[in-house]
């Protein structure tokens, strides 16, 4: 029994995805895996470091060279790749996507090697934009200089492996690409165990290559299984698909500028505080966690649904069904997930970055950071679906405009509490929230539009059941969490923090699920289904699609 169990299970696992919820189920354990290993790797930076000037440096150091990135190979993995590759798959060209596919790999990996280049070079002048402040001393940005050089080498191995995620996922893999991704924080944890001793903060670099190498590795034998082999023909820059990647994404690309210009606006107003690096650790810490569940979720479900959302561009209302029964799903998880962020702010950062270099009042900071973040999980995570819906209709201009009007928001917020309220680090947690609110619901708005109605009257019933629900969930992971820290736990020790941590989120989500229960979410009756029995898990998928899609009750 226990060996059948097994085999169905890694069967699942591993087999091409077919439908949305069984991938994005097996895209969420990966990522779970990813996420505890992100944090551990957090937990084992503070731990060595603490909340220090020299870990924030750290952080800004990988800035850079991770937005080059973003301009370079991401845009077009992101936007343009996945559709046009995908097309050529259907159309049974497979030797003439894997020909496009090394040659775009190859351009993104040159086009990232001359900006590196340049950026190495004049590493000092260029990292000034993070020392507006005149907060850190040159020393400091040598160190910082010096990182970041590092880092590049890692990104370069980063590029290589990315594409192959894009690559296994157009083909319905998504097991492999996200064990690889989640064993790159492996490789970083690695690097700073073994070097931190003899090295110091550079341990963090090394470790980032070691991330890259891994996160490559795994993934070569999935690869070459599909057939792919690394055989770039610049010939093929004339040939439909290398255009059609061009002409769909240059505006993502642009918008990618944008959106790092909003990451390193974020940074540049951090280095007015005292003490920037500190502060760039509380920050980073914060996002960390507040990002945590829309990787989880958001990233999941998105990544699941964008094959499906490309195949059905030119059937209307098979490509509304997808992408509303998507969403709601996404929001059936998140919600409850945001509010317990927002509840539970100070156990869980104490419990994630509680170590004795990690003190008190960093512990603060944090959470309120944390708190003001999760207003906006839930949209930060549906915003990496609709984006993908209009990236499958190859629309990639609606989400560039959008992204800098939100990014344009985002940065006159940071510039209004850091420098004219003076507020802490803190606000620019609750500037994010409000530049990610208006850019999920200009969006949705414009989507709707584009594709001529989602029917939102039957929408508002399912999202009200959300909220509502969401809304008591949060009194239920608050009222316990009250009463037992003050009346019986004594929560200055770690275990007793774990169990008021636990019995007030089990208190909280058990309640999520009896009022969802209780007001017939069809999304709760779908989860349920999908979970009941591993063993028959073909099954329970396929009546789980048929009810999301059809919208009818299986309760008697």
């Amino acid at each position: 029994m226990t060996n059948k169990f097994l085999s169905k299970s890694l069967d699942l696992l591993t087999r091409r995805q077919t439908n949305i919820l069984s991938a994005a189920f097996v895209i969420m354990m990966t990522v779970v895996l990813s996420q505890v290993l992100g944090l551990i790797r957090q937990r084992l930076l503070v731990s060595i470091f603490g909340a220090s000037n020299k870990l924030g440096i750290y952080f800004y150091s990988s800035q850079l060279p991770n937005t080059i990135f973003q301009l370079t190979i991401a845009a077009a993995l992101a936007s343009a790749f996945i559709p046009v590759f995908t097309d050529y798959l259907a159309k049974g060209k497979e030797k003439e996507a894997h020909k496009i596919a090394s040659t775009l790999l190859a351009i993104g990996f040159i086009i990232f090697s001359l900006f590196s280049f340049f950026l190495s070079l004049f590493a000092q002048q260029v990292l000034q934009i993070f020392n507006l402040g005149a907060n850190f001393s040159p020393q400091d940005m040598i160190l910082m200089a010096n990182l970041m050089r590092i880092i590049i080498i890692g990104q370069l191995l980063f590029i290589v492996a990315t594409f192959f995620t894009a690559l296994l996922q157009s083909y319905n893999h998504f097991f492999v690409p996200g064990i690889a991704a989640a064993l790159y924080n492996l490789g970083i944890i690695i690097g700073v165990l073994v070097f931190a001793p003899i090295i110091g903060i550079y341990s963090t670099a090394i470790g980032v290559i070691l991330g890259g190498l891994i996160f490559i590795a795994v993934q070569i034998p999935l690869a070459r299984q599909v057939g792919f082999h690394f055989r770039p023909d610049f010939s093929s820059l004339r040939s439909e698909g290398i255009k059609k990647i061009g002409r769909l994404m240059w505006p993502r690309t642009i918008s990618a500028i944008v959106f790092q210009m909003g990451t390193i606006g974020i940074g540049a107003f951090i280095s007015f505080l005292s003490d920037p690096g500190r502060m760039n650790v509380i920050f980073d810490f914060a996002q960390t966690l507040a990002f945590a569940p829309v990787a989880l979720f958001g990233q999941t479900i998105a990544q699941a649904a964008f094959p499906v959302l490309s195949r059905e561009k030119d059937k209307p209302e098979e490509f509304k069904a997808t992408f509303i029964n998507s969403f709601n799903q996404m929001l059936y998880l998140v919600l409850p997930v945001s509010v317990l962020f927002l509840v539970l702010r100070i156990p869980l950062v104490r419990l994630v970055f509680g170590a004795s270099k990690f003190d008190w009042p960093a512990t603060v900071a944090t959470g309120q950071t944390l708190a003001l973040f999760s207003i906006s999980i839930f949209a930060q995570a549906l915003i990496t679906l609709v984006l993908r819906a209009f990236y499958a209709l190859h629309d990639t201009k609606i989400p560039l405009i959008i992204s800098g009007v939100s990014t344009a928001a985002l940065i006159l917020l940071a510039y209004l509490f850091i420098q004219v309220m003076h507020f802490g680090v803190q606000s620019l947690g609750l500037a994010y929230s409000l530049a990610s609110l208006l850019q999920l619901i200009v969006l949705f708005l414009l989507l709707e539009k584009r594709v001529g109605g989602f029917g939102k009257s039957s929408l508002f019933p399912s999202w009200t059941k959300f909220f509502l629900s969401s809304f008591l969930t949060a009194f239920a992971l608050y009222i316990p969490l009250k009463l037992l820290d003050q009346l019986v736990f004594d929560t200055t020790r770690t275990i007793n923090l774990i169990v008021l941590t636990g019995i007030s989120s089990s208190l909280g989500l058990g309640l999520y699920l009896f009022l969802t229960w209780f007001f017939d979410v069809k999304e709760a009756q779908a989860y349920v289904l999908m979970f009941k029995k591993v063993g028959n898990w073909r099954e329970i998928l396929k009546k789980s699609q048929e009810l999301l899609g059809t919208g009818k009750s299986t309760t008697p």
